[in-house]
C-alpha cells in the first residue's frame, strides 16, 4: 500500500495545487481583471484563497449558510472575502453568480479544466513513484480528484 499525503499542504488538501494552477494562469492570460468568485463549502474556497493570495489576486468565496465555522475561519486566515449566502449550497452559488456579474469578476467552477490540470499533479506522484498499482483509490467530491486520476492514468497508457 502506498499513500499519498496530501493532507500535509498549506490547506491540508490537494485542491491548492489546482487553485495555483489556475491563478497562475488567469493572471497569464487575463492580468487587468478584477478578481474571481465561487461558491464552496470548504477545500476549493481554501486552494483559491490561498491562490490568490499567493498571486495577489483579490478572490471572493459564497458559502450557505450553517457551513462549517473552522472551514470559514480558514478561507478567511488564508485571504478570501467571505459571504454567507443561501440556505444550500445552490443558493450560494447563484449568490455568486451575481456578484460576478455586479462586480466584473470572474466566476470560478469547482471543476475548471485549470483546477483539474493543477489536481493532476497530485495524480501523477503515485503513478510515477509507487511502481504498478493494482487499484487506486480516490475520494470524490465536485469530481476533480477522480477527473485527474483518470487523466494522468490514461494520459501515461496505464
Amino acid at each position: 500500500m502506498w499513500v499519498k499525503h496530501e493532507n500535509h499542504t498549506p490547506t491540508g488538501a490537494f485542491k491548492v495545487r489546482g487553485g495555483l494552477v489556475y491563478a497562475e494562469r488567469r493572471l497569464a492570460q487575463r492580468p487587468g481583471a478584477n478578481g474571481i468568485v465561487s461558491a464552496t463549502r470548504g477545500n476549493h474556497g481554501q486552494s483559491l484563497a490561498f491562490a490568490g493570495t499567493a498571486v495577489g489576486l483579490h478572490v471572493t468565496i459564497v458559502v450557505p449558510e450553517g457551513n462549517s465555522p473552522g472551514k470559514n475561519a480558514a478561507m478567511r486566515a488564508l485571504g478570501a472575502e467571505l459571504i454567507v449566502a443561501g440556505h444550500d449550497f445552490q443558493a450560494a452559488r447563484d449568490r455568486a453568480q451575481v456578484l460576478a456579474a455586479e462586480r466584473g469578476l470572474e466566476m470560478v467552477p469547482p471543476y475548471h479544466p485549470d483546477l483539474v490540470l493543477g489536481v493532476a499533479t497530485y495524480a501523477q506522484d503515485p503513478f510515477a513513484g509507487a511502481g504498478e498499482l493494482d487499484a487506486v483509490y480516490v475520494p470524490v467530491g465536485m469530481g476533480t480528484g477522480i477527473c485527474a486520476v483518470i487523466g494522468v492514468r490514461d494520459l501515461l497508457g496505464l
